[in-house]
């Protein structure tokens, strides 16, 4: 099943109550045939030196739960 964009918003908004509580935010840029999903990170997340463990440990953590079939979540600039 592929994915579509409106799913993967619905599950990036779980992660955003948490990254705009800190000032930042998260942008969808693409979704791969393959499952990998690309993102932005804005704000305050933008060049934080936490953002590679935001980016695993909570926003590839929430879209995995949430659909399984994401095999990846990567940051774009």
């Amino acid at each position: 099943m592929a994915l579509n964009k409106s799913d993967v918003e619905k599950a990036l908004d779980n992660a955003r109550t948490v990254l705009r509580g800190d000032g930042g935010d998260v942008e969808l840029v693409n979704i791969s045939d393959e499952g990998i999903v690309q993102v932005r990170l804005k704000g305050a997340c933008h060049g934080c030196p936490m953002a590679s463990m935001t980016l695993k440990s909570l926003i590839e953590r929430v879209l995995k739960k949430e659909l399984p079939e994401i095999k990846e979540v990567q940051a774009v600039t």
